[in-house]
């Protein structure tokens, strides 16, 4: 896949970050939070080629785009994310509007569509969920029937509903998956066409400044030409050929509102004094609400970049990367967001404070683009159907590679997560040995156990690289003993509800416990307690109290 250039992309955000200090303060973010409102204005600013054009990341430069790769699109949407989890679902709403286009448009269609929304700056909606379905996309009631003319097909009258759609009242032009005698197929529904309406825009919890309503469509004449691909039944394919990095998009904004929230806490604590210091230099509030949630939310980064590195070096599917790196992302970053209203107390149940928004805003990462639990069988049955073709070996091969690293970098976390990726296959084998996997349950914390544990794999392996990427805003030393906690955490973890998983549904665990190595896992917990110290003042060093 194309990407930009480090300046390019750069020079994007620094822009991003300058128009959101001129154009979109905190105060106006509130009101608009308050009255439900839809910042259209802003949007159409936002894609303005002179200003940001930010829509043009998911447009290949010969249609007037800027060729962004998903590297650059998840740095572009956790700083979107930073600034306000509405407007960042808006834009994501355009870029989740051009995937049909993008990955199964005829060219004549990308020469006419794409180059539309370039030059238009059109909002563009995605319109898949349906009331009954939900995002059971197999089961679709919106139906398209042919419109004969002349012995060909002429067009298509689609009739049916979507729910939940982002963007769906305000959009200029929608891709509608619907049911056509040939499958499930997407198709260009324009605003204003006859029979086409949006309903209700909904009162939401949180990211109120996104427009979400449903959509009716009552025997809707479109052209053939807007079938998108020429071809009926394409529609699944092309929604699932998108998932990877669409995920890595959703991982990105729990990512930056989770990070951004913490800083806030981060700062706060240096400046709020109790018993005689600030809250920055006491261990007990550190220790639970900042420590262990900023290490976390390092661990889905470097999940996040390893999976938009390998989509941007041609690799495809990656659905269970994808799925991993949004179900980190966005449950740690639920998390963090939680723990930084309690970090900043009664301030922080106020909506004179951002945190109290943020917490808000960030909940429907758990739930859109895959809610958790869809995610946690995505990633459970990925990861089943490599531990049985491997015969148990899938796991353990990555652990014996984590320990070669260990060897060579010995202060990056390898061997805790090497144990911990042992102690899941060990959990793994047994669930098949016993066929556990029969209770739904065990899938689910399956899927959980694995997310951890693999990105703990991945983050120790990025800390002991060279060469850190240019998102990493600690030195070795400090990013290091993050990278110590979350693999030290991650194998304790799984070692810990691994067990008490068979042993819940199992009618004997056996040596289970010496399976997993559970001595040795404990044994790794040593110095935890000076690592979370050492990255406690880091955290101090690099976000003063402004």
């Amino acid at each position: 896949m194309a990407s930009m250039d480090v300046i390019s992309r750069n020079l994007m955000l620094d822009s991003l970050k300058e128009y959101a200090k001129r154009r979109i303060p905190y105060d106006l973010i509130r009101e608009l939070d308050e009255k439900n409102e839809f910042p259209a204005q802003i949007l159409k600013e936002m894609y303005d080629r002179d200003t940001l054009g930010v829509h043009l990341l998911m447009i290949p430069e010969e249609y007037g785009g800027v060729s962004g790769g998903t590297y650059d699109i998840y740095r572009v949407c956790e700083q979107l994310a930073r600034i306000d989890l509405g407007i960042a679902t808006g834009v994501f709403a355009t870029f989740l509007g051009t995937d049909p286009l993008n990955v199964g448009g005829t060219e004549e269609q990308k020469e006419k569509w794409l180059k539309r929304i370039a030059s238009e700056n059109l909002l563009v909606a995605y319109a898949a969920t349906e009331p009954d379905a939900g995002s059971d996309l197999v089961n679709l009631r919106t139906r398209a029937e042919h419109v004969v003319k002349n012995g060909k097909i002429a067009g298509y009258r689609i009739t049916g509903n979507k729910q939940w759609i982002s963007n769906g009242g305000v959009a200029d032009m929608h891709t509608v998956l619907a049911m056509a005698p040939g499958g499930p197929s997407w198709f260009i529904v324009e605003k204003g066409m006859e029979g086409f309406s949006p309903n209700k825009h909904e009162d939401k919890h949180g990211i109120r400044l996104s427009n979400t309503a449903g959509l009716s469509l009552d025997n809707v004449y479109v052209p053939a030409e807007n079938l998108i691909g020429m071809e009926e039944g394409k529609g699944l394919l092309q929604a699932q050929a998108v998932f990877g990095y669409t995920r890595v998009m959703v991982a990105a904004f729990g990512l930056g509102a989770g990070e951004e929230a913490l800083e806030q806490a981060i700062r706060y604590s240096q400046q709020r004094i109790q018993g005689g210091g600030p809250l920055s230099d006491k261990q007990g509030y550190t220790h639970k609400l900042l420590v262990p949630n900023y290490v976390r939310m390092e661990g889905a980064r470097s999940y996040i970049e390893f999976t938009s590195l390998r989509l941007d070096s041609g690799e495809h599917g990656l659905q269970t990367e994808g799925a991993i790196a949004k179900y980190g992302a966005s449950e740690w970053g639920n998390k963090a967001a939680d723990d930084a209203i309690q970090a900043l107390g009664g301030y922080g149940y106020t909506k004179d404070f951002p945190v109290e928004k943020i917490k808000r805003d960030i909940k429907i990462t758990c739930i859109y683009e895959g809610t958790s639990e869809v995610l946690e069988m995505t990633i459970y049955r990925g990861r089943w159907q490599e531990h049985l073709k491997s015969r148990g070996r899938y796991y353990m091969d990555q652990a014996d590679r984590l320990d070669e690293l260990h060897a060579k970098v010995p202060g990056a976390g390898a061997h805790a997560a090497a144990l911990g990726l042992r102690a899941l296959g060990a959990i793994m084998e047994e669930c098949r040995v016993q066929k556990l996997t029969r209770h739904q349950h065990v899938t689910f914390k399956l899927g959980k156990m694995i997310a951890a544990a693999e990105t703990a794999a991945i983050f120790s392996t990025a800390a002991a690289a060279e060469k850190y990427t240019e998102t990493v805003r600690f030195d070795r030393e400090g990013w290091q003993a993050m990278a110590r906690v979350f693999a030290r955490e991650a194998a304790l973890s799984t070692c810990v509800e691994g067990l008490a998983l068979v042993l819940g549904a199992a009618d004997q665990a056996g040596n289970l416990a010496d399976a997993v190595n559970l001595e040795a896992v404990q044994a790794e917990q040593k110095g935890m307690i000076a690592d979370m110290d050492l990255v406690a003042a880091k955290l101090k060093q690099t976000f003063k109290a402004k």
